[in-house]
């Protein structure tokens, strides 16, 4: 029986040593990691969202309820339709960019000084995907500043089998696919930054061969002892 558990100890280490190093060659890790996906500089606030496309914004124009609107979709290519100044991109903005960007059209032909406040009624854009060894994957939406342990916990933390230091962060940069590896231990223990998370990132939580061994010997325990028993006899 002693056998029998230490060749199971030796094959788990093996399987420990050897098969939780399978990040890619083409992902970011270490400083290059948070070069890609930073950690939030200094307080995040709900204002730095971004409207994407097919987001519903809310338009008020101070004093003028004739202009003033609700419900406006972004359309798929980021653009809204307002009266008197027609389209105007919104997609990439925040809701204080496109308020005075919507104000500077109004003054140019219509209005003296407008006040122009826009906020977001709606949004499908804010939303992010866990996929991996997590308990629950899925697409989760998010509601003002987030974070990679944030995005984790909507998915219900990882898995038994998780490797931790292969979590992995996908997100378009300037119309290319970049990918940075963290690691969520140290990140717990305060040794790392918790990089932000935007909409539209994609989270992937690495599986652990050597952990998913270790945890079906422990399963195959009374097995084990029942055979060691049994050959007694």
């Amino acid at each position: 029986m002693k056998a029998i558990w230490l060749g199971a100890i030796a094959l788990s280490a093996t399987l420990c040593a050897c098969a939780d190093n399978n990040v890619g060659p083409n992902l970011r890790t270490g400083e290059s990691a948070y070069a890609t996906i930073p950690a939030p500089a200094g307080e995040p606030s709900v204002q730095d969202y971004r409207i994407g496309a097919l987001d519903t914004v809310d338009i008020t124009v101070f004093q003028e309820p004739d202009i003033s609107t609700r419900g406006v979709v972004v359309d798929a290519a980021g653009v809204i339709s307002m009266p008197l100044i027609g389209r105007v991109q919104a997609a990439g903005k925040t809701t204080t960019e496109l308020a005075d960007l919507l104000a500077a059209r109004l003054a140019e032909r219509f209005y003296v000084n407008p006040q122009v406040t826009v906020t977001v009624a709606s949004s499908v854009a804010q939303r992010v995907t866990v996929q991996g060894d997590v308990k629950e994957p899925g697409i989760y939406p998010i509601s003002g500043p987030t974070t990679l342990l944030d995005t984790v916990a909507l998915a219900k933390g990882e898995s038994e089998d998780a490797a931790l230091n292969q979590v992995i962060v996908v997100r378009y940069i300037e119309g290319k696919r970049m990918g940075a590896v963290f690691d969520l231990k140290r990140i717990r223990r305060g040794d790392d930054p918790d990089p932000a998370i935007q909409p539209r990132d994609t989270i992937i939580v690495g599986h652990s061969a050597g952990k998913s061994a270790w945890h079906d010997i422990l399963r195959a325990a009374p097995l084990l002892a029942g055979f060691g028993v049994f050959a007694q006899f």
